[in-house]
């Protein structure tokens, strides 16, 4: 997304919602491979606000293999569920431990949510790669938002991050950054300006 600004006015402009800003950080889990076997997905994400702008918030999530529609929208069966409280009982980082799961995959982002009708609109910023956006809702609510954010509907895409990591390293010459912990001293995206 070239002008993550613009469209930030422009759903502002349309009367979207705004939601949550901060870092969103996702940790994937596995027990030997099996889940990524299945094309499945178990996932712990917080929401991470601006210092004294609230908690954090922890969901646990479970995605079903990818489908992809006949019109290209990215279908999967998603349960998730939020956590209370994590204290001295213990987290749910500790809990998947115990049942014998490892986290095998970190992603650290600011992003920016944005309610549009009966679409969520979520702008993403990566320690080191393009900005991205992402839509998510019914067909006729994601078909609705998608003039207001101002991009070709052909720069939409079902694909995973992987194709997108891929895709900026081909361009740039330099790796994609998704874990704040692999800049190696460098400013993330959101603070290099």
């Amino acid at each position: 997304m070239p002008d993550p600004a613009g469209v930030r006015e422009r759903l502002r402009q349309a009367g979207a919602d705004p939601g949550f800003r901060g870092m969103m950080v996702d940790h994937r889990y596995d027990r030997a491979g099996a889940l990524l076997a299945r094309d499945e997905v178990l996932r712990v994400r917080e929401f991470r606000p601006p210092p004294g702008a609230g908690s954090v918030e922890i969901r646990i999530s479970w995605k079903g293999p990818v489908g992809v529609t006949a019109k290209g929208y990215k279908t999967r069966r998603e349960l998730e569920y939020a956590i209370q409280a994590c204290g001295p009982a213990g987290s749910p980082f500790e809990l998947l431990g115990v049942l014998g799961f490892e986290e095998i995959h970190r992603i650290e982002r600011y992003v920016e949510y944005y309610r549009l009708g009966t679409a969520d609109v979520r702008l993403e910023w990566y320690p080191r790669m393009d900005v991205l956006v992402e839509v998510e809702g019914d067909e006729a609510g994601i078909e609705a938002a998608l003039p207001v954010i101002g991009l070709p509907r052909t720069e939409y895409s079902a694909e995973p991050l992987p194709m997108f990591v891929a895709r900026y390293a081909a361009r740039t010459g330099s790796p994609a950054v998704l874990a704040l912990g692999a800049l190696n001293g460098d400013l993330p995206s959101w603070d290099a300006g």
